[in-house]
């Protein structure tokens, strides 16, 4: 086997690699001064299974990914993991004359098999043209947090649709979890209050799938400093961190921000790396 890794993805393929104790293709990559990218995969992979490891944040890496696919059109199997699949957010059509994008990409996406980590919509696994499976990084996530020794440790999820995402970074832990609710109390004024729990004095810890500009985020932080907790931290899968999001997060007064390394940034301290090993281990 051997892991082959876009540029989105270059320390997380090399820890893949480490944890299966195989090779990581040194790959290249250049960008044309007319804006189109280029890739060439130097080690023979011809007969191999090989692993290829890129998320898809930009445009670009798209078109990096689709040519690492093709470049490896003489291996003997062709893994595709994309740790974030951009675009997948655009899911549905709500105007006449709209693309599903994330269908139209997924679609271009032919290898033997594809992994994603925590897709922000399931039902887009059902585009790819071969076997697509989600896995879960969010009970990497609870280990870190369960080893940060918080006091009476409480994972929120900012809405009930991402409570699943809570409950599975929690639950293993023995961790606290709720998820928040909102409640109109008059005209002008809403609370936003955890379902079940009462969380003064505890630290709290913010727990999304994708964190893109914050503004979400942010609002819940001075919220619940507003009931009372102790300390508010912020965790996603994917950190995305859009124009000044880890600003209104910091002036809203989080008290740490944990990531993982789905997309490579300064908050990425939980690798999905053990993730990815697993399932691809699974394969053989």
């Amino acid at each position: 086997m051997r892991i082959v890794s876009g540029p989105a993805s270059q320390l997380l393929a090399t820890r893949v690699a480490s944890l299966l104790r195989c090779g990581v293709d040194l790959t290249e990559y250049k960008e044309f001064p007319d804006g189109e990218v280029y890739c060439r995969v130097t080690g023979d992979i011809r007969n191999e299974d090989v692993v290829i490891i890129q998320s898809t944040f930009r445009a670009s890496d798209f078109i990096y990914l689709l040519e690492l696919i093709d470049a490896c059109d003489e291996a003997r199997s062709i893994t595709a993991v994309v740790p974030y699949f951009g675009y997948a957010r655009q899911d549905k059509r709500f105007k006449p004359g709209e693309p599903v994008t994330a269908r139209a990409l997924a679609r271009c996406i032919k290898a033997d098999r594809v992994f994603t980590i925590n897709v922000h919509d399931r039902s887009i696994l059902e585009h790819f043209p071969c076997p697509a499976v989600d896995l879960n990084a969010a009970p990497e996530l609870g280990n870190y947090i369960d080893g940060m020794e918080l006091k009476d440790t409480t994972i929120l999820a900012p809405d009930d649709g991402a409570l699943s995402l809570a409950k599975s970074a929690a639950e293993p832990r023995g961790l606290h979890y709720d998820y928040l609710e909102k409640t109109r109390i008059s005209g002008e004024e809403v609370r936003i209050a955890p379902k079940s729990l009462d969380i003064r004095g505890r630290d709290v810890v913010l727990m999304d799938d994708i964190i893109s500009t914050g503004g979400t985020i942010a609002e819940a932080i001075k919220l619940l400093k507003a009931e009372g907790v102790r300390d508010v931290y912020v965790a996603c899968v994917h950190p995305v961190f859009a124009h000044n999001a880890y600003l209104k997060l910091y002036d809203a007064g989080v008290k740490e921000v944990i990531a993982t390394d789905t997309l490579e940034r300064p908050m990425s301290k939980v690798t999905v790396a053990p993730v990815i090993a697993e399932a691809v281990k699974r394969l053989s």
